[in-house]
């Protein structure tokens, strides 16, 4: 039963600071303890993965929390951070200029094949197509 105590504390510390090392240093467990007990317990692995789910929900709220403080205070920076994330007229954007040629090659008889059969798959109920 020390074993469920212990990683039902790991787990809450997970849910806090969702890094296994910290968490694990807290709850006073060894790495190599949390990974062995990942790979022993489904159940743990499945909670453990919950935890940390739900640890990494809660630094993002406190995280969008602050930048909303820090940009009605003006701060250029975090005003900048959130346009170019919410906004897609500020988001970083990747410009291509060049130019396009297509070489035409026939299809070999086994790509003809394949490309029938998969329309045969993807169209069952035309009546009219045959193969060709």
């Amino acid at each position: 039963m020390k074993n469920n105590k212990e990683k039902k504390t790991l787990l809450e510390y997970m849910k806090k600071t969702p890094i296994v090392q910290v968490a694990c240093e807290r709850a006073h467990i060894s790495r190599a303890t949390y990974y062995r007990w990942r790979n022993e317990d489904k159940e743990f692995k499945k909670a453990a993965d919950t935890a940390i789910s739900e640890g990494e929900s809660l630094i993002t709220d406190m995280t969008e929390s602050q930048l909303i403080s820090l940009i009605r205070d003006r701060n250029f920076p975090a005003i900048q951070l959130w346009l170019r994330h919410h906004h897609a007229k500020y988001a970083d954007r990747i410009e291509l200029s060049g130019k396009l040629t297509v070489e035409e090659e026939p299809l070999t008889p086994e790509e003809e094949a394949i490309i029938k059969k998969a329309l045969k798959l993807a169209l069952p109920k035309i009546s009219n197509f045959q193969n060709k």
